[in-house]
């Protein structure tokens, strides 16, 4: 059995017993330091003030990337996914609260809620999505398996 990929830092957060909430902390603390990185090149460079658009949708593609970590994490697992997504999102908001009182223009593009509503239905539409996909193939299989156990049975009384 191959030994499973850990995220930097998870030993640190070994007291937190749940992986889902682990990895939420930690989706957290990566999404979080890139945001507060692009926001201080889009506050602190004016120079690159030219290069907002591309500034903006660099930034916006590396939180978008790392906030993916819960769902390729938990993708057999919709409610830890859920759980994960959820808290990733809940405190990368609470970071945003806080991002706001810095740079006063950051309000003024969505509020604080709008972001939280934003991830918690993403996350909620991308579990459900996973869960009935689950569902599915698990259907399936049970009736493959039964087809081909009908059949075997079926081959078995024709022999005798």
């Amino acid at each position: 059995m191959a030994a499973r990929h850990q995220l930097p830092g998870v030993q640190r957060f070994s007291w937190i017993h749940s992986a889902a909430i682990r990895v939420g902390v930690l989706t957290w603390i990566y999404a979080s330091c890139a945001f507060v990185a692009w926001q201080l090149v889009a506050y602190g460079i004016p120079q690159l003030e030219r290069f907002a658009g591309v500034r903006d949708a660099a930034g916006s593609a590396v939180i978008i990337g790392l906030l993916t970590i819960p769902i390729f994490r938990f993708l057999k697992d919709p409610a830890k996914l859920f759980t994960s997504g959820l808290t990733a999102w809940t405190l990368l908001t609470l970071t945003y609260l806080v991002a706001e009182m810095l740079f006063s223009l950051l309000e003024t593009r969505m509020a604080a809620i709008q972001i939280f509503m934003l991830g918690a239905v993403s996350y909620g539409l991308i579990a459900v999505f996973v869960w009935v996909f689950l569902m599915c193939a698990e259907a399936r299989h049970r009736h493959v398996e039964q087809s081909e156990h009908a059949a075997a049975h079926a081959d078995h009384l024709r022999t005798h």
